[in-house]
């Protein structure tokens, strides 16, 4: 089975939900990596069809760099993990700012993005997921912990809530948004940044959403706190180009990898080592 290598990364990386990346792109790859063709590793070996992966650096717990300068997390690990059971592949990490990543897919620079999507139906128009997820969660409104006056997004209106351009959460407010002719101040928040605790609890906006997993990763003195009904659930899976049938192969391949993961008990031992509970299963812990 093939082993994902050392890292090298340029650049400054800073830490946070909003961008989940740097602006330079690096990657991960193996030592013994073959080419996009799928050179031959060792004299009768079997071809390995490159795939390069996208992730983010800068989502703690998810996609980060770690004190050592390791690219580390539960996406990078579980994603090492399916590149061992998936010998007719070989994986290359590479990452880049998270609002890069679906264009990147797009435009074929990357073959998948590894930085728990939500699938959801806007995405589901341009991109193609693979069918068996490797976590689920809830999406909620997060506030400073002495604010009591926000319990939906009805409260939100004429207020500033910070999201990440391009995620899932963006969409919950945007949607809202078309329906309520712009009620709420959408703030992006700036890869750069990444101080969304300060941002609420200085006032500088009202609130944020974010997934159940995501308050203690990102809080963990506890200035914040979730309130309300969650906003939306949804299964978290591996995006790839649409009507490609290369990616649907790939597709495939993934699902089989990620049903065995689950079925050895590997996928949830990594949930909890890296997110605290085991979000894997169809109702969170």
């Amino acid at each position: 089975m093939k082993k994902m290598s050392s890292l090298v990364f340029v650049g400054l990386l800073t830490l946070g939900i909003a961008g989940c990346g740097s602006n330079n792109n690096s990657s991960v790859s193996s030592n013994n990596s073959t080419s996009a063709a799928g050179a031959d590793q060792t004299a009768g070996a079997v071809k390995a069809t490159k795939i390069i992966v996208g992730t983010g650096t800068a989502f703690p717990k998810v996609c980060f760099i770690d004190e050592n300068g390791k690219l580390t997390g539960f996406d990078v690990e579980l994603i090492k993990e399916i590149d061992s059971r998936l010998p007719e592949y070989e994986f290359e990490l590479q990452t880049m700012d998270f609002s890069n990543l679906l264009l990147s897919l797009e435009t074929s620079k990357i073959d998948l993005v590894a930085h728990v999507m939500e699938k959801n139906p806007e995405r589901e128009l341009k991109y193609s997921f693979n069918k068996e997820p490797y976590a689920q969660w809830r999406n909620r409104i997060v506030v400073a912990k002495d604010n009591d006056s926000i319990q939906s997004l009805e409260d939100l209106e004429g207020k500033k809530v910070l999201t990440g351009a391009t995620s899932a959460q963006a969409q919950i407010l945007e949607n809202y948004n078309k329906e309520h002719d712009n009620a709420i101040e959408i703030v992006y928040q700036n890869g750069a940044a990444n101080d969304t605790v300060s941002q609420i609890i200085t006032g500088r906006v009202d609130a944020t959403l974010a997934a159940d997993f995501v308050l203690p990763v990102i809080d963990p003195q506890t200035q914040l706190k979730a309130t309300g009904d969650e906003l939306s659930s949804a299964d978290i899976l591996y995006v790839f180009r649409k009507d490609d049938a290369e990616s649907q192969k790939l597709s495939d391949a993934i699902d089989g990898a990620v049903k065995e993961l689950k079925a050895d008990g590997t996928l949830g031992k990594l949930s909890t080592e890296w997110l605290g509970a085991d979000v894997t299963a169809a109702t969170v812990q």
